[in-house]
Formats: C-alpha cells, structure tokens, sequence
C-alpha cells in the first residue's frame, strides 16, 4: 500500500501555496503527467499545470518530470502550485508600492506597515493584491488576465518589509516551489522586551492556533498541536530595557517570529497581540513610562521588518537577493534608546 493517501491538499498559512499529492489508482492506463493532473484537478488549468512542471514542482514518485511524462497505476504524484486570487471581482487599484525590482516573472517591493495583503473582513480595498492587479493591468509585456501578479507569501498587516510576487505562471510555480521546499532566505529585525541571555540560538517548536484567544497563535513544544517551526536569531543591540534581533526563518507559519520571541520571554515592542505593549521591563518611574509611551508613539505597531529575501530567478537561475533599509519607526525607537541609556542612570540601577 502507498505510503501516500489517495488525494490529500496542504495548504500553508503564511507561505501562499497548495500541495497537492495524489496516487494513481489501479487499472490507470499510460496517460501523461498534465492530463493526469487535469482529470484529478478540475479547478487547474492544464497552463498552469504545465508551467508548474517547466519550474520542476512536478514530481512522480519523489523525481522532477516533464509534461509528457507517462504515470501509470500505483505512481504518486505531487504537484506545488501557487494559491492563486479566486476573488474575480478584486479592482486593480493604483497605490503607492515601492517596487524594487520588477521583471516580466518576479516582483520585488518593500511593504508599508499597515497595509494588508490581501482582502480580507473589514479590509475590502487597499490591499496589495488590489496593487499588484493594478501592475498586472499595465505591465509592458506579457499576457493580460491569466498572468497576474500572485502572491506566495505574506506579511502581517503592520509588519514591513520586503516581498517577492509573482508576475507569470512560471513565477508563480517556482516560487512556490521554492517557499514549499524551503530554500529562499529571509532575514527579520525586530525590536523586542528585554535582554537576551544569549547572543544568538534557536527556537524550535511547533506553532499552532491558540487554544485560548483563536487571534493568537501559540508555540506548543510537545509538538501536539500546529506545524514545525523554526527560528534563527541573533543579537544586533543591547539597551537593556529592549534587544535589537536579527531573525531568520528556516519555517513560515503565520506570526511565527512574534509566537516564538513572546514563547522565549520577549514579546515584540509595541505588539499589543502577543502583550508587547505594556512596559514589561524597566521602573515604574513617571519619565520612564513617559519615554516608553513616546517610544510607542514613534512605532504604533509591533517592532518588525523583513529586511532581506533571498530566491533563485525563475527563468534565469540566477539567484536574486534584496536588502532593505529598517523603516524610519523603528529607527526612531532605536535612537531613543541610545540617548536614554547614555544620558539616564543604567540599566543595573534601575532594574
């Protein structure tokens, strides 16, 4: 018997892609891979089945196939497409997008903090995907309608930082692909409560919908609930009272680098969500807490910026990294907190 069940369909959180895995069943006769798949996948069309297999997310029996490919009985067959807007009445918007790089496959851009992804309660207009529709409707070249920009990945709403999209069917296949097996880089820094113990480590733990407030997600180290997670994270500054981190991510669940700091001991600054926005280090003194509520004030979000994205070019090979600078909010609070411990007692005094 197939290790593999007969149709099963996973769908990520923060990572926009669809697995699909699936068993050729007996007394299936030779057929081609895409026709296959066709039959089985009724709401896929055979283009977007056969760009899946030119970016290599096709796979029999654990090994990249072509189109043309025979299956025959007892073959399982996994494909990895990108969860493409099955919203047709989204109106492409034009909005104010930083584009950093922009190809006939691939768009790069730096998200603004409080601009949601894609529509959603409450956020019907104004959202990326209603953006990248706009680009769509004017890009330059390529084909209209079927080949729209598409997300593969997602920020949290006041999460900034930079993104890659899918401008192509075969952008969308391979980075899906790529976000699926895990071989884009991604770089985080985060201001966060506290001081670290360590200079750098490791949170592993599994990530999962919170058994107490379904807006929150929760680490569950026994691995009894959610998905496997992994993040990497080091010290970039030390104030004390909060710790500037680098955080890299080996996983992309959904607030998985807030679930995991708030699981370590040190919420996010300023993440009302996960209980950064209380003072949670630190004196009761009154020109304490009034330079935490400036602080607040100069970021009115949790402390986060996806600073780097690393992938592999769908077309070229070429392998493509993007850097951004941290947002103005953050730096704010940064420099805050270097003139404040310079000029105010210690952090050893006061705690």
């Amino acid at each position: 018997m197939s290790e593999y069940p007969t149709h099963d369909e996973e769908v990520q959180l923060d990572e926009i892609f669809v697995h699909h895995r699936l068993v050729a069943e007996e007394g299936q006769e030779l057929l081609r891979v895409d026709k296959f798949l066709l039959n089985q996948l009724p709401d896929t069309s055979r283009t977007r089945i056969q760009k899946a297999a030119e970016a290599g997310t096709v796979t029999v029996n654990g090994k990249v196939v072509k189109s043309s490919f025979k299956v025959k009985a007892g073959d399982a067959i996994e494909i990895v497409l990108g969860d493409e807007p099955r919203d047709s009445d989204i109106r492409p918007e034009e909005l104010p997008l930083e584009i950093v790089h922009r190809d006939e496959h691939v768009i790069v851009l730096n998200k603004a903090p409080g601009m949601v992804c894609h529509p959603g309660h409450g956020n019907y207009t104004g959202t990326l995907v209603h953006g990248l529709a706009f680009l769509a409707e004017n890009l330059p070249i390529g084909k209209q309608g079927e080949e729209r920009p598409g997300l593969v990945h997602r920020l949290d709403k006041d999460t900034s930082g930079v993104m890659a999209a899918a401008a192509s069917e075969l952008g969308m296949s391979s980075l899906a692909k790529q976000f699926y097996d895990r071989t884009t880089s991604r770089e985080y820094v985060a201001i966060v409560w506290g001081d670290l113990e360590q200079e750098e480590g490791t949170i592993e733990g599994h990530i999962g919908r919170s058994l107490k407030d379904r807006l929150q997600m929760a680490v569950f180290p026994d691995g009894s609930e959610g998905k496997h997670a992994v993040t990497h994270y080091k010290v970039l500054q030390r104030f004390g009272y909060v710790t500037v981190v680098s955080c890299k991510l080996e996983t992309g669940r959904t607030h998985q680098i807030r679930a995991h700091m708030r699981f370590l001991g040190h919420p996010l600054f300023n993440d009302e969500r996960y209980g950064g926005d209380k003072i949670l280090k630190g004196t009761s003194f009154s020109k304490y807490r009034q330079f935490i509520m400036n602080c607040f004030k100069a970021c009115p979000r949790h402390a986060l910026h996806a600073k780097t994205l690393g992938f592999t070019h769908p077309q070229s090979g070429e392998h493509m990294s993007f850097d951004t600078v941290i947002p103005e909010d953050m730096m704010e609070v940064i420099r805050k907190f270097e003139n404040y411990t310079k000029s105010g007692p210690t952090f050893s005094e006061q705690s």
